[in-house]
């Protein structure tokens, strides 16, 4: 009866975390019919409804959310216990989980675990690129990358890269007929290249600084995009002024093929921490990881 009850268990806490039995199953190594008819068995046996069901989602009802805050831990911890049983053989082993933007997943996560991993064979990473300001608790990723100045204060921050600068640029073809923005309140008249955030739907506001003011510029152009490899193609086109990371584009600003504006007006600011909640322990393949990615001047 016991072991019933906790494979039914596993696969409610599966389905309500994936928010899928779909996924949930691929996770599991079952098949999506078998695992409904787990939580349906669950349920009945209960006398509740644990997931409340429509064609597009899947998320826990009231009652099923006090189950799932009741059992989920648990199974954290279990599932930590189990990653640190490796450990004892002296070879960190384990997934760790990270969310990040796609700057910081190409320019600081991808070149530590290149020289991490081949010396941990036992270590598999989840890297998940997105905009969004994720949840990482919530979302059950073990660590997430933001700049240093959008850490939550409850998080543990881990510097793992140098102060940033940002760069409004433009290609020559562009600025050969106007006149380059002196201010950066001159940018509401000229062609600029939007990034689309996803976490609330709006357009990224450019962020200006220069003797202690601040100033965030809406700006207009025949473009959006919600990816920043495309904003830097549509400038390298000439089709309007972007608002990158200076390191993006110092290549072609090197190379004559872009020019840097309002550079006055971009000073530095806190790069990426990787952060993560605060835990008595980590298992041994984070710590890998986190070594493999502090900073260090």
């Amino acid at each position: 009866m016991l072991r019933e009850s906790l494979n039914d268990l596993t696969a409610f806490v599966a389905v309500a975390r994936a928010g899928s039995f779909t996924k949930a199953a691929a996770e599991l190594g079952v098949s999506q019919p078998a695992l409904s008819q787990t939580v349906r068995a669950l349920e009945a046996r209960l006398g509740v409804r644990l997931l409340a069901r429509t064609t597009r989602s899947v998320s826990p009802t009231e009652a099923g959310e006090r189950l799932l805050n009741v059992v989920g831990p648990g199974f954290e911890e279990v599932e930590a216990g189990l990653a640190g049983l490796a450990e004892l053989r002296g070879k960190p082993a384990g997934t760790v989980r990270i969310t990040a933007d796609e700057h910081a997943a190409r320019t600081v996560l991808w070149p530590a675990l290149r020289r991490v991993l081949p010396d941990h064979p036992g270590i598999k990473v989840e890297v998940s690129v997105d905009y969004g300001l994720v949840d990482i608790v919530a979302e059950r990723f073990d660590a997430g990358v933001r700049l240093g100045g959008m850490v939550a204060k409850d998080m543990v921050a881990v510097r793992i890269a140098p102060d940033m600068r940002m760069a409004a640029v433009a290609s020559p073809a562009y600025l050969a007929a106007r006149r380059q923005p002196k201010r950066p309140e001159d940018l509401t008249g000229h062609a600029c290249i939007n990034l689309r955030l996803p976490t609330q739907g709006g357009l990224y506001a450019w962020e200006f600084e220069k003797a202690g003011r601040e100033v965030r510029v809406r700006v207009e152009g025949q473009l959006v995009f919600n990816t920043v490899p495309m904003i830097l193609d549509a400038a390298l086109a000439g089709f309007g002024i972007a608002h990158l990371p200076q390191d993006q584009v110092q290549a072609h600003l090197d190379r004559g093929e872009l020019v840097r504006l309002l550079a006055d007006w971009c000073p530095p600011f806190p790069g990426y921490h990787l952060y993560y909640p605060s835990r008595r322990r980590q298992p041994a393949a984070f710590e890998v990881l986190v070594e493999a990615l502090r900073y260090r001047d």
